[in-house]
């Protein structure tokens, strides 16, 4: 017989079914909703909503509905809350068990994710995509992506790839990937320029003009001195016999610019991307810009998750539109 509790303040009385025994918790398992199944399994491995969900691309409260409407089939609380988060109650430990027990039996298959490799020009990914392509890790942990950061011509052509984005003229995209892509769209035109750490100048004393350099340290990363659209900051570079710091990371390149004084050549949206620095104009008589190329891998430009990177891709040029308007 069914057994009366009360709950709540004013004791209201409510009924609850008797725990069930082995043989019925297997008959209930064996019936139940796949999709509810698989709710409450990541939900019992991960030990939190939000990382459950995150493993199962769907938002928490969607879980949290799906989580009920499993508890109200099987008339009993699944989990129980404690200082570490969420717990099989006694009843949870029982499907959990029958789930298993079944799981062995129909040798059911781990469904294997694709591979998604994408290829980006270091610094693209370090200031444009980097933070979109955490956001989409956090909502599909299930994802496999092979993230392949791109520093050299000889790396974009050794490497292959279902996305490549990478830098290049701006009236031709070559050279581009080696590997038979889709005809190559500019995603946007660059212009680059001298930047210095706000901190370090007063409006006043920043240079205006080549000589006013002199009085500054130039730092170059190693990747620049082989554009050949970067000329005329590489002869100034070159022409120096102190005051110069050649780098082969970029990540350090920008330390050094915003710490360290020094004045080194980036793409203008980056007063956009770090507030603390600010551009220098003027300086040359002649543009230096580079255009984003993308291309994609005509053998899986039809996967759905080829097709999701590419969105992204194009959302995050698109939000970001202002930065790259000189």
């Amino acid at each position: 017989m069914p057994y009366m509790e009360t709950s709540g303040r004013q004791g209201v009385a409510r009924y609850r079914a008797p725990v069930a025994t082995t043989l019925s918790w297997r008959t209930l398992a064996a019936a139940l909703d796949p999709e509810l199944v698989q709710s409450f399994r990541v939900i019992a491995r991960c030990g939190c909503f939000m990382q459950a969900a995150r493993s199962l691309n769907i938002k928490a409260t969607l879980l949290r509905k799906q989580l009920a409407q499993l508890e109200s089939q099987l008339q009993c609380s699944l989990f129980s809350h404690n200082d570490n988060g969420l717990a099989l109650s006694r009843d949870g430990l029982q499907l959990q068990a029958q789930l298993i027990a079944l799981a062995h039996e129909r040798e059911l298959p781990v469904i294997e994710q694709p591979l998604i490799r994408l290829a980006v020009s270091e610094t693209i990914l370090h200031d444009i995509l980097g933070r979109d392509l955490v956001s989409l890790l956090r909502r599909n942990a299930s994802v496999r992506l092979d993230i392949i950061s791109l520093d050299s011509e000889l790396s974009l052509q050794a490497i292959s790839a279902d996305v490549v984005v990478w830098l290049a003229g701006t009236d031709s995209p070559l050279p581009g990937p080696c590997f038979f892509t889709s005809e190559p769209q500019g995603l946007a035109r660059l212009d680059y320029l001298p930047h210095i750490a706000k901190r370090y100048s007063r409006v006043a004393a920043r240079p205006d003009s080549l000589e006013d350099l002199a009085d500054f340290m130039l730092v170059q990363w190693q990747h620049d001195r082989q554009v050949e659209h970067f000329r005329p900051w590489n002869n100034v570079v070159d022409q120096r016999l102190a005051g110069v710091v050649q780098l082969h990371s970029y990540e350090l390149m920008l330390e050094m610019i915003r710490c360290s004084a020094c004045i080194g050549l980036l793409p203008h949206y980056m007063s956009r991307f770090d507030r603390g620095l600010v551009a220098l104009p003027g300086l040359f008589g002649q543009p230096m810009q580079r255009q984003v190329w993308m291309a994609v891998n005509a053998d899986s430009r039809e996967e759905a998750g080829v097709r999701m990177i590419v969105e992204l891709i194009h959302n995050t040029f698109e939000e970001r539109r202002e930065w790259f308007e000189s």
